[in-house]
């Protein structure tokens, strides 16, 4: 039920002989799912190539895939869930026997549930869709195979068959995750000795022994892999506790140092202060005399400038400031003077030169002024429009007349368009007045006559109609019959026309009519008129209008008289443009005598201007020199006064540069008794100037001399190499304290003097350093204990792990030894039964050749073993290699017989067990590498062991091999899907014969529940 596409119909088996499955897809027979069928009979038996003891998660692969099917998703969803159904009864008592084992698939865990049922019980229903809902209800009504649970899929082979071996397979598709190589799917010498021992472990079960061994050496591997781990972690670990001993051992001589580098800063405080109360005294005493000193130079400064108050009073200077600004005041008139004389100067030359300019130019205008001048420009204008359309006129008439001249000499005459459409209608036709030629003596009359005909045409008589037809787009034309055909170019003139008429058509009657029409009015001179009724034509043609020569020459007289007016207009049409040329010349010439007048006068304007600037020059001398006098009289008296006042200030200066050094003095010791910071000093010491006397009465003898420069190194040097036994990675060490690393940053990289940054970071740094040192001591110490403690638990430990590495080694080598042994009985019994199959099937003997091979140094390689199976080709002879070549028929009997081997060699061997019950071979795409010739002989022989030894063989067939195994096998299954618009296969084709006749009654009703219209009472 929901098994891949399969159909929900019982398939009875025939079991200890043949069974075939074959199958009728949409083109052949892929697609009906033979391979399907057989992978859940390989599941409901218990192959261990499903992985059952992992959850069989494969086996959810066999479900109905939604995607696969006819429309997809769009009509079909896929099944979360499947069932696979199998009745086993014993043979002689079928109904008190039979056991019906239901299998739950799921897409989900646990992939596979179990329940089974005493009797037959299955989900009997006459339609498809019944049976797949009526399979929920029985499972559900079944009772759970483990109390409150279901057993599952690792319980399978235990539970069903005892943990016998039920069941081995070849299933060469991919309905499982892994496909084991198939002794039948390729020719046997094709075959790697690997791989035909890969096959025979399939078959007998050693490859899940192999793998056993595979995860045993895995786990001594680990084993292994543990115990060197150990030993490297106890490693590391030592490395680090003689790293955190090393690390602890220069913090102890870190604390001294620390000490150390405290007591010498100490000192050093002590010794800065004494020597800042020192000084202070001797600079306060210096002090007080430049005090004294000040006040004498003071009133010094005081006398000098009296003296300097008495000599300037202020008159002398404000009187030569008054001088000085009149002068300047005057100088700048005459500077402003002077400038306007030179713009006016060179304003005025420019008006020279454009007024000579302008005279050269009023000579061209002949005495006209302005208004005269225009009037002749455009009187000029007009001409020369004029002369312009007659030019344009004159081309219009000489492409006319060119194409006159044109139309003439290609016979067009006047009736151009009509002779082009008869042309191209395929009727002959002339124009009327080219074909007519006419004497001077006549020409008048009959030019007359023939002018309202001019565009006429004429065609042969019988080319009338078709003429019609032709000029049917063309409305009012005219055609005139000639009496017959259009005549030749060498066919003489018709004789029967009037006086001086020249015609080669046949127009005789066209003349006659034409004749009788002119009436009596017919003769006159040319500047007479022909008139017919109510018509009158003037005459006077200057040139002939009839016959094509005489036409051709008029028009090329029209032509060359077109191309003599063209000449004469372009001559009259450049005059006048030389005349529009010569007017406007005139005309500026006209309006620059305009110009010329304006320009004399404003010349006139600059010369009245330069005469009133001189005039205020000249007046302005007397008043500049007098400025000028009194200027240099009053800077004589102010020069005499600033000597003696030079000579004051001097004093002065001296007297204040006396002052200013005893100042500078002053605050230079102020800034000294400032810079000893002597408060500062005594708030860093902690005490009175008293109590650091007696700290350094209480040194040693030889440290009571030091300077505080001495003290100072000797402090900076215990502290660096405290930082250096704490620290030895120094900025960069990650146990330093952000405090301590911003610190040393800032002694290295700050701003000032380096000794500077070094001595007001130290106390910091040091507190730091003494601070940190006393956080960790605690931790050292309970350092120091672990230490200790783990070693000796470590190492412990480490024995315990080399101790399980031996014993995994030892249990490995005696698994491997088990196993070699195992494998090498397995393979002698599969050689044994090779060897009887052999000799009972038409063979000589047949043996394997399986030598021991090296187990592999990697956990994860495979032990790869090899087989190599040899025969005998006639009695007596040695064993031959497979690999040699022999004929294919050989070959195929060979393998079919050592698959069968490996089959009996699996079930054997156990006490009490019957391979008549227990083994079932089940083989995907049966005999598909045989030849044609042998594929018959190989079907029956799987058919002969399996009957002779109770062996059920079940094979899937394609198309090709079908006709060979229909004949031999013992039943024959056919499953059906005739087209792919069929999520699902029809009913399957079973055919077959039961000896036991009971088994086959007992399905009978189950079966036809499920074929209403099959008849089983046979």
């Amino acid at each position: 039920m929901n098994i891949s596409r399969l159909s929900t119909h019982p398939v009875p088996t025939v079991p200890g002989t043949l069974i075939v499955v074959a199958g009728q897809g949409p083109k052949d027979s892929n697609g009906a799912g033979k391979s399907s069928f057989i992978a859940a009979i390989t599941a409901l038996l218990g192959d261990e190539q499903w992985r059952f003891a992992s959850g069989a998660r494969a086996v959810g692969e066999l479900l109905f895939n939604a995607e696969l099917a006819a429309q997809g998703e769009s009509q079909w969803a896929s099944a979360d869930h499947g069932y696979i159904i199998g009745v086993f009864a014993d043979p002689r008592q079928p109904e008190d026997t039979a056991l019906t084992v239901w299998l739950r698939v799921n897409a989900d865990a646990p992939h596979l549930e179990i329940r089974w049922h005493e009797g037959v019980r299955l989900a009997s229903a006459p339609s498809e869709a019944e049976r797949v809902g009526m399979a929920d209800r029985v499972w559900s009504e079944l009772p759970r195979s483990a109390g409150r649970r279901d057993l599952v899929a690792k319980d399978l082979s235990r539970v069903l068959y005892g943990g016998r071996v039920r069941c081995v397979s070849f299933l060469s598709t991919s309905v499982r995750t892994k496909v084991a190589t198939n002794l039948l799917s390729q020719p046997l010498n094709e075959i790697t000795p690997e791989r035909i021992f890969s096959a025979i472990a399939a078959l007998t079960g050693l490859d899940r022994e192999l793998e056993a061994e595979r995860k045993a050496r895995s786990e001594e591997h680990r084993e292994l892999a543990k115990a060197a781990e150990a030993a490297e972690r106890l490693a590391e670990w030592e490395a680090e506790a003689r790293s955190l001993l090393t690390t602890f051992d220069r913090r102890d001589r870190a604390r001294e140092q620390a000490a150390a580098a405290e007591r010498c800063w100490r000192a050093r405080q002590a010794r800065l202060v004494a020597d800042a109360v020192e000084r202070d005294g001797a600079y306060a005493a210096e002090q007080e005399r430049l005090r004294r000193e000040n006040a004498e130079t003071a009133d010094a400064v005081k006398a000098v400038d009296r003296e300097i108050e008495q000599l300037t009073g202020g008159a002398l200077e404000d009187r030569l400031a008054e001088a000085t600004g009149v002068l300047a005041e005057l100088k700048g008139q005459a500077e402003q003077i002077g400038e306007d004389k030179a713009v006016a100067r060179n304003r005025l030359e420019e008006l020279r030169r454009q007024a000579s300019g302008l005279e050269d130019r009023q000579r061209e205008a002949d005495g006209r002024d302005v208004p005269a001048a225009e009037k002749e420009r455009h009187a000029a204008e007009g001409r020369r429009d004029e002369a312009q359309q007659d030019l344009g006129l004159a081309k219009g008439r000489l492409a006319q007349a060119e194409r006159d001249l044109a139309a003439a000499e290609a016979g067009e005459s006047t009736a151009g368009d009509q002779i082009h459409a008869l042309t191209a209608a395929g009727v002959p036709a002339v124009g009327l007045l080219d074909a007519v030629e006419l004497d001077e003596a006549v020409r008048d009359r009959w030019e007359r006559a023939l002018w309202p005909y001019r565009e006429a045409v004429v065609v042969a008589s019988g080319d009338v109609d078709a003429a019609v037809g032709a000029l049917g787009g063309l409305p009012g034309s005219m055609i005139v019959p000639a009496e017959g055909d259009l005549p030749r170019d060498q066919d003489e003139p018709c004789a029967e026309l009037p006086e001086g008429v020249r015609c080669r058509l046949a127009l005789r009657r066209f003349f006659t009519v034409l004749d009788g029409d002119r009436g009596d009015g017919g003769d006159g001179d040319g500047g007479g008129g022909h008139h017919a009724g109510a018509v009158v034509v003037v005459g006077g043609f200057p040139e002939p209008v009839t016959g094509r020569a005489a036409r051709v020459q008029a028009a090329r007289a029209a032509l060359d008289g077109a191309r003599d007016a063209l000449d004469d207009t372009r001559r009259r049409a450049s005059d006048a443009a030389a005349e529009v040329a010569l007017a406007a010349r005139r005309l500026e010439a006209a309006r620059a005598a305009e110009r010329l007048l304006e320009v004399r006068d404003r010349m006139t304007g600059l010369r009245e201007q330069l005469e009133a600037l001189a005039t205020s020059e000249a007046r302005l001398g007397p008043k500049l020199g007098a400025a000028e006098q009194s200027v240099r009289r009053l800077q004589a008296r102010a020069d005499t006064m600033a000597l003696e006042l030079d000579r004051l200030r001097g004093r002065r200066d001296a007297h204040e540069r006396t002052r200013d050094k005893a100042r500078e003095l002053v605050a230079e010791l102020t800034a000294k008794r400032a810079g000893l910071d002597l408060d500062h000093l005594l708030e860093d010491w902690g005490g009175s100037p008293d109590g650091a006397a007696e700290w350094l009465l209480g040194l040693a003898a030889d440290e009571r001399p030091w300077t505080p420069e001495e003290w100072w190194h000797s402090a900076d040097r215990h502290l660096a190499d405290g930082l250096r036994h704490v620290f030895p990675g120094g900025t960069d060490d990650e146990d330093m304290p952000e405090e301590i690393r911003f610190l040393l940053n800032d002694r290295a990289d700050g701003a000032g003097r380096r000794s500077e940054r070094e001595q007001a970071t130290f106390p910091r740094l040091m507190r730091g350093l003494i601070a940190y040192l006393r956080r960790q001591e605690d931790y050292e110490r309970h350092q120091r204990r672990q230490i200790e403690m783990q070693q000796t638990s470590r190492r412990t430990d480490l024995e315990k792990a080399q101790k399980g590495a031996s014993e995994a080694a030892e249990a490995g080598a005696a698994h491997r030894a088990t196993l070699v042994s195992a494998i090498r009985s397995r393979l002698q019994r599969v050689s044994e039964e090779f060897e009887r199959l052999d000799l009972a099937y038409g063979g000589y003997g047949a043996t394997l050749e399986f030598p021991t091979p090296e187990p592999p140094g990697d956990p994860e390689q495979e032990w790869r073993w090899r087989v190599v199976p040899k025969w005998r080709r006639s009695e007596g002879q040695r064993y031959v290699p497979y690999n040699r070549r022999a004929n294919t028929a050989l070959m195929d009997e060979k393998a079919v017989k050592l698959v069968c081997a490996a089959a009996l060699a699996s079930s054997t061997g156990r006490p009490g067990e019957s391979a008549r019950t227990q083994l079932v071979l089940v083989l995907d795409e049966l005999g598909r590498n045989l030849g044609k010739e042998h594929r018959r002989e190989a079907v029956a022989l799987f058919r002969q062991i399996g009957e002779t030894h109770g062996i059920t063989v079940i094979g899937a067939l394609q198309d090709d091999m079908e006709p060979y195994a229909i004949d031999a096998c013992g039943q024959y299954v056919k499953l059906r899907r005739s087209s792919d618009a069929m999520p699902y296969n029809e009913p399957p084709v079973v055919i077959g014969h039961d000896e036991h006749t009971g088994r086959v009654r007992m399905l009978a009703e189950w079966i036809s529940a499920t074929r209403p219209s099959t008849d089983t009472r046979n």
